[in-house]
C-alpha cells in the first residue's frame, strides 16, 4: 500500500481517485476550503485524520476511517459509499451518511443532523448518535449499544433490529415496517403511530400517547411509564408488566396489563373491538 503520512491538504480534490493507499495523521483544512478531497477513493485506509472541508468522502468504495475527526465544518461527509468501516471517529458533520450500502459505524461519537438517509445495509455498535430524522428511509439496519437523542427517528424505515439501546427521542418510527426492538429503553412522545410490524421486547417505553394507528403491533414483557392514551386504533398484542395510565380504543387484538388506570372505549371513528385483561380481568368494549 502506498502511505501517504502528516500531511496537509487543502485543494479542490486533493486525493481524488486515491487507490490502495493508507492516508495516517493528514489533515485536511487550509484557505483553499477546497470540496471532496478524497472523491472516487478505492481500497483505502484514512486513519488517525482531522477534516474540515466539505464532501471529503463521496462515492468511496472499500474503505476503513478510523480514529478520525470530522468538525462542523465538514459538511456531508460520506455519501453515496459502498463497503466500508468507519471506527472510533468523532463526527459533527451535519447529513453524514446519505444513499450509502454495506456501512459499519462502532465506537463512534456522532453529531450529525440527518445522519444516514436512504441507506441499507447498515450496523450501527457501541455508538452514541445525536440527530434528528436519524436514518430515514433506510433498509436493513442491525444496531446494538446505541445511545441516541434526537426527534424524528427511525421514519419510514424497513427491516430494522435494535437491541440494547437507550433511544431519548420524539415521533420514532412513524411508518416504519419489520421493526424489532429489544432489551432497550424507548423514550419519547407519539411513539410508532401509522408502522407495520414493530415489535417490543424486554423494553421499558415511556411517554405520552405511544403506539397508534399500527398494524400487526406486538409487546413482549415491557414495561411502560406516563404512557397514556395509548393503542388508539392499532392492531395490537400485548403482553405490560406493571401498569399503564390509559388505553384508547384498541382496534383489535389484546392488551394484557397488571392494572390500567382507565380504558377508554369511546368517540371512536372506526370499529374497535380490542380487548384489555386486567389480568384475570377480562373488560371489552
Amino acid at each position: 500500500m502506498k502511505q501517504i503520512l502528516n500531511q496537509t491538504f487543502d485543494e479542490e480534490r486533493s486525493l481524488y481517485n486515491l487507490k490502495k493507499s493508507e492516508v495516517y495523521n493528514c489533515k485536511f483544512a487550509g484557505p483553499a476550503d477546497g470540496e471532496s478531497v478524497l472523491k472516487e477513493s478505492r481500497d483505502i485506509i484514512v486513519s488517525s485524520c482531522s477534516f474540515s472541508l466539505r464532501y471529503p468522502l463521496w462515492h468511496a468504495r472499500r474503505f476503513v476511517l478510523n480514529a478520525s475527526y470530522m468538525d462542523d465544518k465538514t459538511r456531508a461527509p460520506l455519501w453515496y459509499c459502498q463497503n466500508g468501516k468507519v471506527s472510533k471517529c468523532q463526527i459533527s458533520g451535519i447529513k453524514c451518511l446519505r444513499e450509502c450500502k454495506n456501512i459499519t459505524v462502532s465506537d463512534c461519537n456522532i453529531n450529525s443532523p440527518e445522519f444516514a438517509w436512504r441507506c441499507k445495509d447498515l450496523n450501527i455498535y457501541n455508538s452514541t448518535i445525536e440527530s434528528m430524522y436519524l436514518l430515514f428511509e433506510s433498509k436493513n439496519v442491525n444496531i446494538e449499544n446505541l445511545k441516541m437523542t434526537g426527534k424524528y427517528s427511525f421514519h419510514y424505515m424497513k427491516n430494522l433490529k435494535i437491541k440494547n439501546s437507550n433511544l431519548d427521542t420524539k415521533d420514532a418510527f412513524w411508518h416504519s415496517k419489520n421493526v424489532t426492538v429489544e432489551n432497550s429503553v424507548v423514550k419519547g412522545e407519539y411513539l410508532g403511530w401509522f408502522s407495520e410490524n414493530l415489535t417490543f421486547i424486554n423494553c421499558h417505553i415511556i411517554g405520552t400517547q405511544p403506539l397508534c394507528y399500527c398494524k400487526n403491533l406486538r409487546l413482549v414483557n415491557c414495561t411502560m411509564e406516563n404512557t397514556d392514551l395509548a393503542f388508539e386504533y392499532s392492531d395490537v398484542d400485548a403482553d405490560i408488566k406493571g401498569g399503564i395510565d390509559s388505553i384508547k380504543n384498541p382496534k383489535s387484538g389484546v392488551i394484557k396489563v397488571d392494572s390500567a388506570g382507565e380504558i377508554i372505549f369511546e368517540d371512536a371513528i372506526m370499529k374497535c373491538c380490542g380487548k384489555v385483561l386486567v389480568r384475570e380481568q377480562k373488560l371489552s368494549a
